[in-house]
């Protein structure tokens, strides 16, 4: 028998609102998490040992907005949306608060931590890049600047592989900037492309960006020069994200639709079609790629 390309492994059940963000932990203490926030029943995040729910936070006075697991995946953080606008970070055994930061004047829209462990980023919708050395030892993040530049909301970013550069996205278009001499690069795209989410091919210099009117874009980030551009959905591209081996990209928008290409031949391979609403989210398990 023909295996099924593309099937639901499983569908967790109990998060009473919208979904925001989601996120995967390498193997840890806990074993594999995956963490996701509903948004306006109640401003919390949840904590999965796939597919059992192991912990609910009561996090922010408002909705949770971002996520991201610390490198050793003992520590969860969390960014709040709007008047909260504070950074979080969690034991994930225990659910106890480790510290709190106001970061942004306004939502902090995504986080992400460098492929070293040594760098937080977190991009707002006040426009602000922030930037922290992480310390492994003890948990913690000592801010170090705020990249200026963009002028509107920003709502994605993603640091490459090799730690060295960062690139954020939002609603004026995608700018690069240099990590080890804190510097902007260049501007890859202006206010024709309001970007909604980001994604780094992790083998090679290929960018992928997904936009307001439901296209993906591909870049080559070395010269900043667009490759293929392809019509992905009736509606916003709201997540990307290559499997770890990088020869498959994902993408959901907000036609309820996700779908899977071909980084090789940028082709389509399979949709999935089972949401009924806006899908917002969408994590790769950096295990296995499911």
């Amino acid at each position: 028998m023909k295996k099924t390309p593309l099937a639901i492994l499983g569908t967790v059940l109990g998060l009473m609102a919208v979904v925001t963000s989601t996120t995967y932990a390498r193997e840890s203490r806990l074993g594999l998490m995956v963490a996701a926030i509903p948004e306006m029943a109640s401003s919390q995040a949840q904590s999965w040992r796939t597919p059992q729910l192991v912990r609910t936070i009561e996090a922010h006075s408002t909705a949770v907005d971002a996520l991201s697991f610390s490198p050793s995946g003992r520590v969860l953080l969390s960014g709040g949306s709007r008047s909260d606008a504070h950074l979080k970070l969690w034991w994930l055994k225990t659910g106890r608060e480790i510290d709190s930061l106001r970061v942004h004047q306004t939502s902090v829209a995504d986080l992400a931590f460098s492929a070293d462990g040594k760098i937080l980023a977190s991009v707002g919708e006040d426009g602000g890049v922030n930037l922290w050395r992480w310390n492994q030892e003890d948990y913690t993040g000592d801010y170090t600047r705020t990249f200026l530049g963009h002028r509107s909301n920003l709502l994605s970013l993603a640091i490459t592989s090799d730690s060295k550069v960062l690139v954020t996205g939002g609603l004026d278009g995608i700018r690069v900037w240099d990590l080890r001499n804190q510097r902007p690069l260049y501007t890859l795209a202006n206010f024709d492309n309001p970007t909604y989410s980001l994604a780094l091919h992790p083998k090679a210099e290929t960018l992928v960006s997904g936009l307001k009117n439901g296209t993906i874009k591909i870049w080559n980030l070395n010269t900043g020069q667009p490759l293929y551009v392809i019509r992905a959905h009736q509606g916003i591209t709201s997540a990307i994200a290559f499997t770890p081996n990088g020869r498959t990209l994902v993408s959901s928008g907000y036609d309820g639709k996700i779908k899977v290409w071909d980084t090789k031949t940028w082709q389509l391979k399979y949709t999935l079609a089972k949401h009924t609403g806006k899908i917002r989210a969408i994590a790769i398990n950096p295990v296995n790629g499911t």
